[in-house]
């Protein structure tokens, strides 16, 4: 048995049957560290330093509204939560790969400048700064981000952002909010408790399976995207989007989202 395959395997066993109360237990410890060696694997055989890393960041819910909700189900009491994990593991991915890998970070534009006028400060300007003063300055390395308004100019991005001929998209991860249909990309921004733009589940089918390589990594940090929508993106793309049953935590920094009490992933 290949060694890659085996990595599935167990990976696949213990992704569905564990369910840790928090990944920063040693069991969730353990799982992070397996999850990465088996990512390492499939990035190299989909040519992890050929194809493209795709990371999509939704936006923040805004003060006035959350600043309605009793304290503990407010949402994003700072600007940058998605952003900042979105940094986190642009970061990984160049010290995994290397500075020569291809890394896009898709960031939903309407929801930041609404956040911008709300707190009075450059936030878009802070957002290009990951690319032009962290990554290209700081790190030497050559990352981009792009701008998108709509879903359909994600989706869009994604079947044409690149010649996917020639450069497929190996790896996809998604920081933002959600509920088990759908990508929110503006929740409680423009509506309070609400979104007015998303990703359903029922779009996916526009989504060109050519665009993503045989062995695609794809991931969601929203909350309870493995409840349904992981399902449905498996059917309509050919890859699986592994998803939380459960609710993830965006409040620890430096690290990627963790697992509420009682979460655990699906695909």
């Amino acid at each position: 048995m290949s060694v890659d395959k085996r990595f599935l395997e167990i990976r696949v066993h213990i992704m569905k049957k564990v369910r840790p109360r928090s990944i920063l237990a040693a069991s969730g410890v353990f799982l992070i560290l397996l999850i990465s060696a088996w990512d390492a694997l499939a990035s190299d055989q989909s040519g992890g330093s050929r194809g493209e890393h795709v990371i999509i960041v939704g936006g923040p819910a805004l003060r006035r509204w959350e600043n309605t909700r009793v304290d503990v189900d407010q949402h994003d009491k700072v600007w940058y939560n998605f952003v900042r994990k979105g940094k986190f593991r642009v970061r990984e991915l160049m010290f995994q790969h290397g500075r020569g890998i291809a890394v896009t970070m898709l960031v939903f534009r309407p929801a930041y400048l609404s956040r911008q006028s709300e707190e009075g400060r450059p936030l878009i300007q802070w957002v290009e700064s990951i690319r032009n003063d962290y990554f290209k300055k700081l790190h030497g390395f050559d990352m981009d981000i792009v701008w998108f308004d709509t879903a359909s100019e994600l989706i869009r991005y994604l079947n044409h952002g690149r010649n996917r001929r020639e450069t497929k998209i190996v790896n996809l991860e998604y920081f933002g909010h959600s509920n088990r249909h759908a990508f929110l990309l503006d929740y409680s921004n423009a509506v309070m408790g609400a979104s007015k733009e998303w990703l359903h589940e029922d779009e996916l089918e526009r989504i060109e399976p050519g665009a993503f390589a045989k062995h695609a990594y794809c991931r969601s940090f929203g909350c309870h995207t493995g409840e349904s929508m992981s399902q449905k993106w498996h059917q309509a793309t050919g890859v699986p989007l592994w998803g939380v049953v459960g609710k993830t935590d965006y409040s620890i920094s430096n690290t990627e989202a963790i697992l509420s009490q009682g979460a655990y992933w699906k695909y």
